[in-house]
């Protein structure tokens, strides 16, 4: 057993790390040590990703992810789950260039999406984005609604450290760009606004 001490690491480092640490063995386990619940969760899709066992533990404001490749463990893919249709990146808190047309045109378009009931399946939001589910009231109501209809919403982390709102996060979890990198292949479709 391996174990990887990736405590103050940013995505998508853990990841690597794990990665790296499997290619090496045929089976066996790893685990891997991180300071945040999305680092942790980012790990466990990747094992579930590629078939491997995994288990989070949490103490002491760390968690412990042990993820086991190979043995008879393996995870299948269940044929009645259900697929990923889309996944939506919005990557600014307007549309255009226009801030006042372009905030606009933002609100009338997640509006449209619960109106019409054509929920994505996921949203990340990065970059000036990240002030939709923080500090713009008017547009957490709506992501609040789109939430409640099924889609899963995530704001990129290493964007709320950035723009120093790591604390006023209003509605979904924080993310990481493996997110959006999974939604290359996890996602029928994935779509940047």
């Amino acid at each position: 057993m391996q174990t990887i001490d990736a405590r103050g690491l940013g995505c998508p480092k853990p990841i690597i790390l794990a990665e790296e640490a499997l290619s090496k063995i045929e089976e066996g386990f790893i685990k891997v040590i991180v300071d945040n619940e999305a680092s942790a969760e980012n790990l466990k899709r990747y094992a579930e990703r590629f078939g491997y066992y995994n288990e989070i533990e949490h103490q002491d404001n760390l968690w412990i992810v042990k993820i086991i490749k190979g043995y008879a463990c393996r995870i299948t893919k269940s044929e009645d789950k259900k697929s990923k249709k889309l996944l939506l990146v919005i990557t600014s808190d307007v549309i255009g260039k226009d801030e006042n047309l372009g905030k606009i045109l933002m609100k009338a378009f997640l509006e449209t999406l619960l109106a019409t009931n054509q929920i994505p399946d996921m949203i990340f939001l990065m970059n000036t984005a990240v002030k939709l589910s923080t500090v713009d009231e008017e547009f957490i109501d709506i992501l609040k609604k789109i939430e409640e209809k099924g889609a899963e919403i995530f704001t990129c982390g290493t964007c709320l450290k950035f723009f120093n709102l790591e604390e006023s996060l209003k509605v979904g979890y924080r993310g990481t760009t493996n997110h959006f990198v999974e939604g290359l292949f996890d996602f029928e479709k994935t779509v940047w606004l």
